[in-house]
């Protein structure tokens, strides 16, 4: 009976809420009365939002209130507010968009970014979402929730080294930029997160295009970009103090200020942050600082604006991974793994005692120390209300080392003689030595613009430099042998040059839009590397040039207010990477990359849903791929393969459950495979030669660390005013961690769940306090996202290594932030 009586009550109450909604429909205009497609509607108190579409119609069905305040936030007009009282809401409501500073912001990044109708592989996150996840993790954490996206921390925690993969796709396939600023290592073109701490606490919004995207400046878009936007110009003055604090002695420590805009002329903006930790791994500790600064002189159709942000950091090194014996809890297998390995006997205890959290190095010094300043110049200018124009000067200084303790090398190896000890001839020594990068990247970017109502067209480009100095120091040695104080072992420099040009179109047309992008890229990259003089391979100067053309198109079909289809191609070409280079002759330098890219999607918005599928395929000619093949100078550098593929299908969206309850998720399926490729693996002999590979062909396999299937789910619950409570579950299935489809070299199957609250007080002694919570692995997990392996055939028998880099289990953040 109380089971009946409870239910009946509940009906009622959820008829109540379901029949008292207030349906709201509106229009997004701009001054000239022209609809805005793609503009973000949001109202305040119920957290709901929507976009418009290409007739900049929108659609809400609200919970009954007196007054209701719309935030409306389109490219071009930043975020602006609108109030109407419940009797102003008859018919349909017309909301007016008016150009500010904000516009002239938009310029140096809507020309790199797609159009956020242009296609159903594109998010964008503005800043209030990225702020109630701030709790200190890297940028790639903060992702988790976007389709295709798996994650990787060395440390267990998501502070100090992370890393992501999009479909798949590795982080030096990922282009990405900071207010249109190439931020990709030119020579390796991966992206260093932990040389940018807290960049979060100073982003205004960023854009993750899937898939070859819009042409753009850095290296190639190759699977993915991302696109960062930094913080706006702030209206207002204001101070912030955000402070969080949680496991493995996790803290964050920031500062925030702005003047606002002084005279409606000048304004200034900055940050401090610290954020620290002792990781989840043994000694995986972070210590990593930053500040941003930026200044702005605004004009009446003119902004010129200087943003400089800088990231010191100094992290234990965890790059070594932990054996699959140790991670299984096998004592026997880690006593095996220690024989083969010769481990000292200290090493053995430090295996055998360690738990999962293990870490090989244990030397007090095994750091890895960077630091890296960032400058920009931007100046944007409106001509008229149809021609827009951007020019920017960058530069970035790079500088720092990762010392380590190694074990009994030969001194020859570091330019060293023997030592003569009595009348022992000493060829080795334990030593310590730092490996330093000392670089330079300097270059400038240009975009011309012309609007008209149903024409969008865009010329620009960029030219840059790179001047990178490789080397290596001795800093102590056992036996000194002859060494100076820091002797230098090894010195090599590279310099690439790079320039780009693209032109994009797009059309409307009814209900159509069409869009043209044509890009050129030109490479020339010199460098020391391995060459045959006389018969002898030694190191010379080496160069090698591209020029890659890459033409993209899409196509929108408006099929009503709705429903929406999108259709894109694309054609991208990618340099083989330093390593590629460095290792290699030109008789057996790899190939450039190429990849042809087809997207087709489809998204509908109802009352109280939004639904967006995308179907993809990425069809690569020499992909460069890890074989274990040597090749002449004795590398393990990577090879092209002739034919290999990304196919899938990626399906998001969300469901209004309740006024206050929103379910959300997305999921990927997707086949990525290699069509042909030979594994060579290394076998040692008993008599000479001693040495040989042996080759194993396969067909048709799994592309390494490329899962058929991930997924998230969750929910976002407003039970009080201001507070808002998410949380998320993740599925990523089994990675493979080479490409041969071999289970016994794999990292499993993983689920976890993450529980993020967030409370705001408004006008209680501050403007704002904001007090959080983050419960992650909420189940406690045991699990790894990262790996590696590798294989070698001695006395006939086949023994594989594989290392896992394993992720914390249940762990916890409190933050308390302060708005002034």
């Amino acid at each position: 009976m109380k089971t009946r009586m409870f239910l009946m009550l509940l009906s009622g109450t959820l008829s109540s809420w379901l029949n008292a909604q207030v349906q709201v429909r509106g229009k997004i205009l701009n001054e000239e009365n022209t609809p805005i497609n793609g503009a973000q509607v949001q109202e305040e108190e119920s957290g709901l939002f929507t976009k418009s579409d290409m007739d900049g119609n929108f659609f809400f069905s609200l919970p009954d209130a007196p007054s209701y305040t719309f935030w409306v936030e389109h490219n071009g007009y930043g975020r602006q507010s609108f109030v109407y009282a419940k009797n102003q809401l008859n018919g349909i409501v017309s909301i007016k968009l008016h150009k500010n500073i904000k516009h002239l912001e938009t310029v140096q990044v809507s020309t790199t970014r797609i159009s956020s109708m242009a296609t159903s592989a594109s998010d964008i996150n503005v800043k209030r979402d990225l702020e109630k996840k701030n709790f200190g993790q890297d940028l790639p954490i903060l992702l988790e929730a976007a389709p295709s996206v798996v994650t990787t921390s060395d440390a267990g925690a998501g502070v100090g080294y992370t890393g992501l993969r999009i479909r798949g796709v590795d982080a030096s396939r990922i282009n990405v930029t900071i207010n249109g600023i190439p931020v990709n290592d030119p020579e390796s073109h991966d992206v260093y997160w932990v040389n940018m701490p807290d960049l979060v606490g100073s982003i205004e919004n960023f854009q993750l295009q899937r898939g070859v995207g819009s042409s753009t400046n850095g290296a190639a878009a190759f699977g993915a970009s991302l696109n960062i936007k930094s913080k706006d110009i702030s209206q207002n003055p204001y101070a912030e103090i955000d402070n969080s604090y949680g496991s493995f002695n996790t803290m964050k420590n920031a500062v925030k200020a702005g003047t606002g805009l002084i005279n409606n002329k000048f304004s200034l903006d900055a940050r401090l942050s610290r954020i620290t930790s002792d990781g989840y791994i043994d000694r995986a500790s972070s210590n990593l600082k930053s500040f941003y600064l930026s200044g702005a002189w605004v004009g009446k159709k003119s902004l010129l604006k200087a943003v400089v942000f800088s990231g010191k950091e100094i992290t234990y090194q965890s790059w070594y991974g932990t054996p699959e014996s140790r991670v299984k809890g096998d004592t026997a297998a880690m006593n095996a793994y220690a024989d083969r390995n010769y481990l000292s006997d200290l090493e053995r205890e430090n295996l055998l005692n360690s738990g999962r959290t293990y870490n090989y190095y244990t030397y007090k010094n095994q750091n890895d120390n960077y630091q890296q300043d960032n400058y920009q110049l931007h100046f944007n200018h409106t001509f008229n209300s149809k021609w827009y124009m951007n020019l920017a000067a960058h530069y970035t200084y790079g500088r720092g080392y990762y010392e380590e303790y190694k074990n009994n090398q030969d001194l020859n190896q570091y330019g060293l003689a023997n030592v003569i000890v009595g009348g022992d001839t000493v060829t080795s020594s334990d030593l310590i030595r730092r490996r330093w990068l000392d670089n330079d990247f300097v270059g400038g970017v240009y975009s011309l613009m012309y609007r008209e109502n149903k024409w969008n067209v865009t010329l620009g480009g960029a030219a840059n430099a790179y001047f990178g100095r490789h080397f290596g120091e001795v800093t102590w040695a056992r036996f000194a042998s002859d060494s100076e104080i820091d002797q230098r072992y090894y010195d090599n420099t590279a310099n690439k040059w790079e320039n780009s040009t693209y032109l994009k179109a797009n059309y409307f047309i009814n209900k159509f839009n069409f869009t043209g992008d044509l890009q050129y890229r030109h490479v020339n990259y010199s460098f020391l590397g391995i060459d045959e003089v006389n018969g002898e391979l030694k190191e010379v100067e080496q160069n090698v040039q591209f020029n890659f053309v890459n033409p993209k198109i899409s196509g929108i079909y408006r099929i009503n207010g709705r429903q929406t289809l999108f259709a894109s191609y694309g054609l991208a070409h990618r340099e083989p990477v330093r390593k590629d280079f460095r290792e290699s002759t030109p008789q057996n330098r790899p190939k450039a990359e190429v990849l042809r890219d087809l997207e087709v999607g489809y998204s509908i918005v109802g009352k109280n849903y939004n639904l967006t599928a995308n179907v993809y395929w990425m069809d690569y000619t020499n992909q460069l791929i890890l074989t274990g093949q040597i090749n002449d100078v004795g590398g393990y550098t990577r090879t092209n393969v002739d034919d290999s593929y990304r196919a899938g299908i990626e399906i998001n969206g969300s469901y209004k459950v309740l006024p206050f309850l929103r379910l959300n998720g997305a999921v990927t399926f997707s086949q990525n495979k290699i069509k042909q490729f030979n594994e060579y693996v290394d076998e040692y002999l008993d008599e000479e030669p001693y040495y040989t590979q042996q080759v194993i062909q396969h067909t048709n396999t799994n592309l390494a660390f490329s899962p058929n299937l991930t997924g998230n789910i969750g929910f976002s619950i407003m039970p009080l005013k201001n507070m808002t409570i998410d949380w998320m579950t993740k599925y990523v299935g089994r990675q493979f961690m080479d490409n041969t489809s071999n289970v016994n070299r794999s990292l499993d199957p993983f689920t976890f769940s993450n529980l993020t609250i967030n409370y705001t007080l408004k006008n209680v002694f501050f403007n704002e306090i904001v007090i959080g919570g983050q419960l992650n692995n909420v189940f406690n997990a045991m699990y790894s996202n990262n790996g590696y392996t590798f294989s070698y055939i001695s006395g006939g028998q086949t023994t594989t290594e594989n290392f896992y880099y394993p992720q914390a289990g249940r762990n916890f953040m409190l933050r308390l932030m302060v708005r002034f």
